[in-house]
């Protein structure tokens, strides 16, 4: 027999057997479902029951051993589908290919009945849908990582834009508080929230406090200046303030130059030197 002839016997064994082949599946992989849902089990098995219809499809077409031609672009699209769904539920890359892999003991059954005494047949048609299995498995756990990798990116996206809040501190004052380390990723983000804010405000000072910056390095001092210099393009001055002794001179040591920059000690002060700026003056009540 050739492939195509294995792949039309395989087609037709899974149509006609598709009920109890997707029973049995089902029974396995439910068995694995620890702490499933009634919803997620409910799910499970619409997964099951549109794999197998789209695999019998597919397989009559005879391309068994290349799941990029166009005969597996239905099935490629459910197991894209059935992987990120299981990448943003919290699934290990594992139980994900499990979903395919253990598809191979309900059809090893019916190829056994189907080619009873013909041993060499047998061993054909099981190899050929292992190894098809196999591609299709992994390709589950390829979709299941790239889904994963677009989450992690996007939650560190996230994670960048909530660590540099603006704070509109007054009419024409913004305050930009620093915690962590200041990279490249982070530095475009920070200036780019700040230049929003400085528009959307029509801020003239903007306070950058690095109070809750570990070290200042000479990367972390031109990343400060290419946000001030930004900043002043559009109008507004800043104010570095948080300079602790030990920055203080290591930005020495490293030479950085901040003669044309106001730079004080805390956020208090750095605030009154805004207020004075703008014109605005601040009486203690007697």
């Amino acid at each position: 027999m050739t492939t195509k002839d294995y792949a039309a016997r395989i087609s037709q064994l899974i149509q006609e057997h598709q009920a109890d082949i997707g029973a049995e599946w089902i029974a396995q992989l439910e068995a694995l479902i620890v702490r499933g849902t009634a919803s997620s089990k409910e799910q499970l098995r619409s997964h099951c029951q549109q794999f197998l219809a789209t695999l019998a499809v597919a397989a009559r077409a005879g391309e068994l051993d290349n799941i990029e031609h166009r005969s597996w672009d239905e099935v490629r699209d459910l197991l894209a589908e059935i992987s990120a769904t299981r990448a943003k539920s919290g699934s290990t890359p594992s139980e994900t290919a499990t979903f395919v892999f253990s598809l191979k003991q309900p059809l090893f059954i019916q190829l056994g009945n189907a080619f009873a005494g013909d041993a060499e047949g047998l061993a054909a048609a099981s190899w050929t849908i292992s190894t098809l299995l196999d591609k299709l498995g992994l390709y589950t756990i390829e979709v299941f990582q790239k889904t994963k990798d677009q989450i992690i990116v996007r939650q560190q996206q996230e994670l960048l834009e909530l660590s540099t809040p603006v704070v509109k501190l007054w009419n024409g004052i913004l305050a930009l508080p620093l915690i962590g380390t200041l990279d490249s990723a982070r530095t475009q983000v920070v200036m780019e929230n700040i230049l929003q804010k400085i528009v959307d405000t029509g801020a003239i000072i903007a306070i950058i406090d690095i109070t809750g910056v570990p070290t200042v390095d000479t990367l972390v001092a031109q990343h400060l200046m290419k946000t001030i210099a930004a900043a002043r393009l559009m109008g507004a001055d800043c104010i570095i303030s948080g300079i602790r002794p030990q920055i203080a001179q290591t930005i020495v040591h490293l030479g950085v130059n901040l003669e044309d920059v106001i730079t004080k000690a805390t956020l208090a002060d750095a605030f009154l030197v805004a207020l004075e700026r703008t014109g605005t003056s601040v009486i203690a009540k007697a």
